[in-house]
């Protein structure tokens, strides 16, 4: 079992930046690999990011391909998410996902456990 807690969300002009964090519970998070996705209101889960368990495979949506960066520090048990270049439609509750195998994807139905998420509010 793992547990996920997202912070670092918050309000933001277009063109800023912002880092997301997602603390795990759990000593094994380094056997897991982890996700980002968003949902804007009246609009379903999106993918945005995901990354190995070891962090040596990156994959990106194309929408944030070159602004966003996932990484992740497993002494830490944290996954991040670097956002520059901040547009409004990347307003959304940002979640965290994981999941206990080494490679990661794209799919909610991919991930088995989640976030509670945090709101991204970008302002043109």
């Amino acid at each position: 079992q793992v547990q996920l807690v997202e912070s670092g969300g918050g309000l933001v002009q277009a063109g800023g930046s912002l880092r997301l964090s997602c603390a795990a519970s759990g000593r094994t998070f380094s056997s897991y690999a982890a996700g980002w996705f968003r949902q804007a209101p009246g609009k379903e889960r999106e993918f945005v990011a995901a990354i190995s368990a070891s962090g040596g495979a990156l994959y990106y949506a194309d929408s944030v391909k070159g602004r966003f960066t996932i990484s992740r520090d497993n002494a830490k048990n944290t996954v991040y998410l670097q956002m520059n270049s901040l547009k409004p439609e990347d307003t959304a509750v940002y979640y965290c996902a994981s999941r206990p195998v080494y490679y990661s994807g794209s799919y909610v139905s991919d991930y088995d456990y989640w976030g509670q998420g945090t709101q991204v509010t970008v302002s043109s």
